[in-house]
């Protein structure tokens, strides 16, 4: 090449380039807009499919003459006249409302107390929260299961009571009919408190100290602040601890198995457990998807109100 001379150089257009690949390039552009909702949908695929899809399932299945394998014969609701004619349904519904009525009521006191009482910035917080919050991280299985020795006549707090001498003390509620539903809401109780006196704890934290420091200037004690004006304003976190526990008393399932087995008898027969006897036990399918539709209306009246507060609170806001 000589000196002095220019090489003149063409670039191509950039739209022969777009022209080139243009479809290839407007589904890369798409496929980097979409990415995060691409990659939720086979989570909302298996989602549909499994967990509603199973839901409409059921409430077809309730529908039907099914026995020990589907059965398409359509019924209507005899099915649920036959379910609210049986009379352990009826002990289990009847338990459902003894059993959630103390339970949340318990919880709820129980964790109030705890959390009000860690909430006094005592020594060693950090270790009682600990103690406190243990049995949550325990599932009902475990904790049916510790608790069905400590209620064992033979082999619990009764038999220990009797080796330390006091032979007259009986305490036999895990076998007796009448008060063995009490049994549950005792292992219950025990596990559900610690969540609930984190929930309350993390509201009783979140509320301003001001309120509280004009309070004990104008000479309240402690327990007129706490009433007056600490605990109206945790209205929120009773509505959530409420809600909580009663979808989760309401699917008791596992404690009962573990704990007591519905027995003695039917005595402790819980709407979940009736369930499970009925579809896998009594080879009545249909019966049990009717008994199933009906847990889920319950838990649908108690979070549907709920979430509409809720959704309804947070566009106040906005």
């Amino acid at each position: 090449m000589q000196k002095g001379h220019t090489v003149a150089m063409s670039f191509p257009d950039a739209g022969a380039f777009a022209d080139r690949s243009g479809p290839k390039s407007d589904l890369r552009l798409w496929l980097a807009k979409n990415a995060s909702q691409l990659a939720l949908a086979p989570s909302v695929v298996i989602v549909l499919v499994v967990i509603y899809g199973f839901m409409v399932w059921t409430g077809v299945i309730s529908l039907t003459a099914s026995k020990m394998l589907p059965s398409y014969s359509f019924v209507g609701f005899a099915q649920y006249s036959r379910l609210w004619s049986n009379p352990i349904w009826q002990i289990a519904v009847s338990n459902i409302f003894i059993f959630g009525f103390l339970f949340i009521g318990f919880s709820t006191t129980i964790g109030l107390a705890l959390a009000i009482l860690i909430d006094q910035k005592i020594r060693a917080e950090g270790f009682l929260r600990t103690v406190y919050l243990y049995p949550m991280a325990l599932s009902f299985i475990v904790t049916g299961t510790a608790w069905k020795w400590i209620l064992n006549p033979g082999l619990g707090l009764e038999r220990m009571l009797h080796i330390w001498g006091w032979g007259s003390f009986r305490f036999d509620w895990l076998v007796n009919t009448e008060y063995a539903i009490y049994t549950l809401v005792i292992a219950g109780v025990w596990q559900s408190s610690g969540f609930v006196m984190a929930l309350f704890l993390a509201a009783l934290r979140g509320i301003d100290e001001d309120l509280v420091k004009a309070a004990r200037l104008d000479g309240a004690g402690a327990a007129q602040i706490y009433r007056r004006i600490i605990i109206p304003q945790l209205g929120p976190t009773f509505m959530t601890v409420g809600v909580i526990l009663m979808q989760q008393a309401v699917k008791s399932f596992d404690l009962v198995v573990a704990l007591t087995s519905g027995g003695p008898g039917n005595s402790t027969n819980l709407p979940a457990t009736f369930m499970y006897t009925q579809t896998f036990g009594r080879d009545q399918m249909a019966v049990g998807a009717a008994s199933a539709i009906m847990i889920l209306m319950t838990v649908a009246a108690i979070v549907v109100p709920y979430l509409y507060i809720d959704i309804r609170n947070n566009r106040n806001e906005r």
